[in-house]
């Protein structure tokens, strides 16, 4: 008898816990939000010629080439199928050159082409003004609050 009004207290609070979550209150929501809204403005700026995605593995392939897709992956925080799809468009709009890697014929390594580099210094106003679009509603210590809690929590 004990154990039933155990499992029932346990119930009555997971229900309790459920009517009270409201999906708009929480993390999730708001870093998807805020998000969108950095995506809204880096496409208005930058347009449809590059997107955060491809901008992020071009930039970071600047710091690091020549280096492997994988790395570049890691690098910016993509999975193995999504960095696959951006280089290879990429590659097909001439901003990336790939070779297989002499050590390891099955790994292709990556380098910036003449275009590429191009691309960047085209786009790196419009990608700052990005940010700070984005961060506008903030003083700056809030701004450097919000990146040091995001760090944190990543």
């Amino acid at each position: 008898m004990a154990v039933n009004r155990q499992n029932d207290k346990k119930i009555d609070s997971k229900r309790s816990q459920a009517n009270e979550y409201e999906v708009d209150q929480q993390i999730g929501f708001f870093l998807r939000q805020a998000n969108q809204r950095h995506v809204s403005i880096f496409t208005s700026l930058i347009g449809d010629r590059l997107t955060t995605t491809q901008w992020a593995a071009i930039t970071k392939l600047r710091q690091i080439q020549p280096c492997s897709q994988n790395q570049l992956g890691r690098e910016t925080a993509m999975d193995v199928a999504t960095i696959k799809g951006v280089i290879d468009r990429m590659v097909k709009r001439g901003f990336v050159r790939t070779e297989p890697d002499p050590k390891d014929g099955r790994r292709l390594i990556l380098s910036l082409t003449e275009d590429g580099l191009a691309a960047i210094d085209q786009h790196l106003p419009a990608a700052v003004e990005a940010t700070d679009k984005t961060l506008e509603p903030l003083t700056s210590g809030e701004r450097m609050m919000l990146i040091e809690l995001i760090r944190k929590i990543t």
